[in-house]
């Protein structure tokens, strides 16, 4: 058999079968395989937030059908000054004002409005709120920011004075007192505001500073003996711990302390014992006490006092060896450009009274070291209730007359009194029972002591001059 090609013929019949397959691939195809139909999406479209929050914008992606497509997302924001964006969508509020964010994918884009305003609940406290100088002294103030659920926020804080003339203030809140007057010192973070009223007077020849420690309860009496002997007593007045007996509460405070020794608060600059934290951190002391007793994180601060600086130390916190008041007690003193310093709190290195025998008493040795290093005259403690004075001391307990640190024990505030043991080196005087106040007179470059008594007719006084 003969095939006889048709050429035109074969030509026909394969373009009608390219024609079928063309039909069918149509078929299989509802719509071209580079179909670019995509959907992006964010949401929320739009969200508020306060300076400082944050809030996560979500992207999706779908083709034609509205099925999701799984792709990356590239984020930006139109305004960083308002609001920034990471690779995840989350967005971090900076400042007040409007911003649109973009999220792109495969072409497509789709954008979010932030809107950020100034928290309302954001608050900002200086501490403390009012401080007396005198000329050429320095006190630091404390700006803190807290949002509306009271917790700090990471601030840096812009700090002015209204008269340069009387108070200067660096940028880290450190007041310098210029010229006799008063002075306003303003915190500013954002458009909040707080401010310290400052008050600068010359430094007077003397000053006296007055006190005791272990003071009052609702049952002894012994307090209103001793507050009875403040009220002939001008000065500052210092506590040395466990003012208000059992348990330093807010009711102790107001029933037992207030009644005697509260009728002088507003010139008493207080430091806690161990009974204050018998109330959970302390918080009937600084509760009652506010901005005078310090940082209530802290329990510790300082100051100057006529040409004394004055340290009132925690000795119920960390007093290790390296600890942060530790730390702190150095830096102080190491800023501190008085001739004549004095510390006092609660916990003495020395005693020869109960206290002093427990394996505790060695826990102050720290911060005497470091205000022995740094040439400090006077400590003053309590804890136990007597009155006992020692020569000055090396922290080891060394009788050192030239650099020596002179300690008193002045825990005859109100508390009933305690009985020596076994009395221990460089004790110079003592008393139990009785009680009275320490009254220091401090000049620029020398120091008088004298035991005041309430009831009793046993006194200590004395001269002694600054390293």
């Amino acid at each position: 058999m003969r095939w006889h090609f048709d050429e035109e013929g074969v030509l026909r019949y394969l373009l009608r079968g390219v024609g079928v397959i063309a039909v069918l691939m149509i078929v299989a195809c509802p719509r071209p395989i580079t179909d670019q139909n995509y959907v992006l999406s964010v949401s929320p479209p739009s969200t508020n937030l306060f300076v400082t929050e944050s809030a996560r914008l979500t992207a999706t992606l779908r083709d034609g059908d509205g099925n999701p497509v799984s792709t990356e997302f590239t984020w930006e924001s139109a305004n960083t000054a308002v609001a920034t964006v990471d690779a995840s969508g989350m967005v971090q509020a900076v400042g007040v004002g409007s911003t649109t964010v973009e999220v792109s994918a495969r072409g497509e884009v789709a954008s979010a409005t932030v809107v950020v305003a100034e928290d309302n609940g954001q608050s900002l406290s200086v501490t403390p709120a009012a401080a007396n100088l005198f000329v050429d002294a320095t006190q630091r103030l404390t700006a803190t920011l807290k949002d509306r659920n009271g917790n700090t926020i990471p601030s840096t804080p812009e700090w002015t004075s209204n008269n340069a003339a009387v108070a200067t203030v660096d940028g880290t809140g450190l007041v310098r007192g210029v010229g006799a007057g008063s002075a306003t010192v303003q915190a500013r973070v954002g458009n909040l505001t707080d401010q310290a009223n400052v008050n600068v007077s010359v430094r007077p020849n003397s000053v006296v500073f007055v006190g005791a420690g272990d003071i009052a309860s609702c049952t002894s009496g012994g307090d209103e003996l001793t507050a009875n002997l403040l009220d002939g007593i001008a000065g500052t007045v210092y506590t040395l711990g466990d003012n208000a007996y059992p348990d330093g509460s807010q009711a102790d405070y107001e029933n037992c302390y207030d009644r005697s020794w509260g009728r002088h608060k507003s010139r008493t600059r207080p430091v806690p014992g161990n009974h204050e934290f018998f109330t959970f951190r302390g918080a009937g002391y600084f509760g009652y006490f506010g901005d005078a007793a310090g940082d209530p994180t802290k329990g510790y601060y300082s100051y100057d006092l006529g040409y004394w600086h004055i340290l009132a130390l925690n000795s119920s916190g960390d007093v290790s060896a390296g600890s942060v008041q530790e730390q702190w007690v150095r830096a102080d003193l190491a800023a501190n450009t008085n001739r004549c310093t004095l510390a006092y709190f609660h916990h003495p290195l020395f005693s020869s009274g109960p206290h002093g025998h427990e394996m505790s008493a060695t826990r102050m040795r720290p911060i005497w070291q470091a205000l022995y290093d740094a040439g400090a005259d006077v400590v003053l403690s309590a804890h136990d209730h007597t009155y006992e004075r020692f020569a000055p001391q090396t922290p080891a307990g060394v009788l050192d007359m030239s650099r020596g640190i002179r300690q008193f024990i002045v825990g005859t505030g109100g508390a009933a009194n305690y009985e020596f043991g076994e009395i221990i080196p460089n004790s110079e005087v003592r008393s139990s029972p009785t009680r009275g106040v320490l009254k220091l007179t401090l000049y620029p470059d020398r120091y008088d002591w004298q035991f005041v008594p309430a009831g009793s007719s046993f006194t200590d006084k004395g001269s002694a001059s600054c390293h």
